[in-house]
């Protein structure tokens, strides 16, 4: 069944569950109605007989309005889940009609000055970050961020693609942890609240406070059955209930602060709590996976130690009803009580939250990963290799152009001190080209497929000089910020490290004989350092250098067919170099005269 079919059938299947959801929903409010209307009449009735009769139908009728009420909680949590199941698929259709453009753009994520970011286009509108995020919690966004911009090593890049074919075909365990982690998104702020929490003193921190607990409680309850049983009279009973509640007050006033940090966050808990959950119920085979199963059950199972933590923080908030705190505070000393069993959590699992948080942010990139896998399957894993350079790329396509409208090109180079320079006409797809090749060795360098039918890598860092632009906060003009991005390329160059370089019209900045001497100079200084280049350039005459580096450069162009007065381009990349150009006809249309 082809991607676009499974999508439309599920977005089918949940919108169908969601309606007779809605039905039931609709069916249980007058439920609850009808309860209330019929025990009050059968309560009147119940009463003209029996005063016991009465409140037991008054009973009844209660417990069963409890019981719909719980019903319908149930129900409306299955109508919110497949709601967001339903605007999961819904979002996957519009993202392989490449509709992508409203979604988050990791524009924050962006470095102010980077080896490459901003000349493919990895962050921003219509970015390949927009395109594939599929993370709900910051922890998850910021680390697809990071893998964006920095490289794995050869080991876990080989790991990340195997734990994402292994989990490509579970689309139904992916959307049900995307759906949990949409519901409650977990923040940095929480997490920090918990590292916050976990670094900080606790009051009652003594072991004796756990015993003052207990005898507390002895010494509060047995003044209860000393009233009922009339061993003491009403007075001295409302004095000692009145000592009692102070003694309380007092306590939980030191307890507030604890409460306070950590109050606000138990719904991302809970999303904490079903993700791992989820995981942890799922049959894992990839070592990458493996390990970190492995890992969550080190010292317990994860999502049961967070359950843990969840319902304590649940029992603090009993607080919250003042009848319910007077009681279990004044005679039981509830804060206390809760204050201590979370120190006993502390101590248990303080060096494992962070892991716990990293978890779900390493799975959330993992299952991105899987889901670009699964919507493109006829895209493919590279193979990763050792001999630096290598790069063999057929039918190597950008993944953010459709397909239908897509051409691909097939590139490769092997070795050090090598040049690649792309000749061609003004919009023949030199610079498309530069970019297909740069946001494929990303892809590939993170452990996801690459939009090609075979690609092969071997691990580099990739610099590029493409899209320039000028800085009037910094008075940097357009000239100066390229010799910026130059000079770390050549520094790099200069320390003979690993390096891909993408060029394109270099030197632009400066009049047309300087362009040439100086770019002429920095590829002859390439590859004296034996680094590896694809330069894009209108400049012809650089191509005359491949006569005097025959075995270093090699030219390509791209090219554009001229009928009358009209361009037909083919964006297909040939060898040797470009003899057609197109600017004349292009300055033509706008409307310059210019000269036969």
């Amino acid at each position: 069944m082809e991607v676009t079919e499974i999508y439309k059938e599920r977005v089918q299947s949940f919108a169908e569950a969601l309606a007779g959801l809605k039905k039931k929903r609709r069916m249980l409010g007058w439920l609850r109605l009808a309860v209330i209307a019929i025990t009050f009449a059968v309560a009147m009735y119940a009463f003209g007989s029996s005063t016991l009769a009465g409140w037991l139908v008054i009973a009844a009728g209660i417990a069963l309005f409890l019981l719909a009420v719980a019903i319908d909680a149930k129900n409306n949590e299955k109508i919110a889940h497949n709601e967001r199941m339903l605007t999961i698929n819904e979002e996957e259709l519009k993202i392989l009609e490449h509709n992508f453009d409203h979604r988050d753009d990791g524009k924050q994520y962006e470095p102010h000055d980077h080896a490459y970011a901003a000349d493919i286009d990895l962050f921003g509108a219509f970015s390949l970050y927009q395109f594939t995020d599929r993370c709900t919690s910051e922890q998850g966004k910021a680390l697809l961020a990071n893998r964006l911009l920095a490289p794995l090593d050869k080991e876990m890049i080989l790991y990340v693609q195997q734990a994402v074919k292994e989990l490509a075909p579970q689309v139904q365990w992916r959307q049900e942890f995307q759906a949990a982690g949409i519901a409650n998104p977990l923040s940095l702020h929480a997490e920090g609240s918990i590292h916050n929490w976990l670094q900080s003193k606790m009051p009652y921190s003594k072991p004796i406070w756990k015993f003052i607990v207990w005898i507390y409680a002895f010494i509060t309850l047995a003044t209860v059955a000393a009233y009922s049983f009339e061993f003491i009279n009403s007075s001295l009973f409302t004095l000692l209930v009145f000592v009692y509640f102070f003694t309380g007050l007092s306590i939980s006033k030191n307890i507030n602060e604890t409460y306070s940090k950590l109050s606000k966050i138990v719904d991302e808990v809970v999303t904490l709590n079903q993700q791992l959950r989820h995981f942890e119920n799922l049959q894992v085979q990839s070592p990458l996976l493996v390990r970190f199963q492995q890992q969550l059950s080190a010292t317990g199972k994860a999502s049961a130690s967070i359950h843990q933590l969840r319902n304590i923080l649940n029992r603090f908030d009993y607080r919250l009803n003042i009848l319910v705190f007077f009681l279990l505070n004044t005679f039981l000393l509830w804060d206390l009580k809760q204050l201590l069993a979370l120190r006993k959590w502390r101590k248990q699992h303080k060096q494992d939250v962070a892991h716990w948080f990293e978890t779900v942010a390493q799975l959330e990139v993992v299952s991105t990963l899987a889901t670009l896998h699964f919507n493109y399957p006829q895209w493919v894993f590279p193979e990763v290799v050792d001999q630096h350079f290598t790069l063999h790329a057929t039918d190597v396509g950008h993944p953010l152009i459709k397909e239908k409208v897509r051409v691909n090109n097939s590139f490769s180079t092997t070795g050090t001190g090598r040049v690649a320079i792309i000749t061609g006409s003004n919009m023949a797809g030199k610079s498309t080209f530069l970019r297909s090749i740069g946001v494929n060795i990303v892809l590939a360098q993170m452990g996801a497929p690459v939009c090609a039918t075979s690609f092969t890598l071997s691990p580099v860092n990739l610099y590029t000089s493409m899209r320039i632009a000028d800085n009037l906060a910094e008075n940097t003009s357009t000239f100066y910020a390229e010799l910026k991005k130059l000079k770390r390329i050549i520094e790099q160059v200069n320390t003979q490290e690993k390096m891909f370089i993408l060029l394109d019209e270099i030197l632009r900045g400066t009049n047309s004989l300087d362009r040439h001497t100086g770019s002429k100079a920095l590829i002859k200084q390439l590859l004296n350092k034996r680094a590896v280049a694809v330069i894009a350039t209108h400049d012809v005459e650089l191509a005359a250098l491949e006569r005097s580096y025959i075995t270093s450069i090699k030219n390509y162009h791209f090219d554009v067919q001229v009928e009358g007065e009209e361009l037909y381009f083919d964006y297909k990349l040939k060898t040797g170099i470009c003899q057609s150009l197109n600017a004349s006809i292009l300055m033509k249309k706008i409307g310059i005269q210019m000269e036969p």
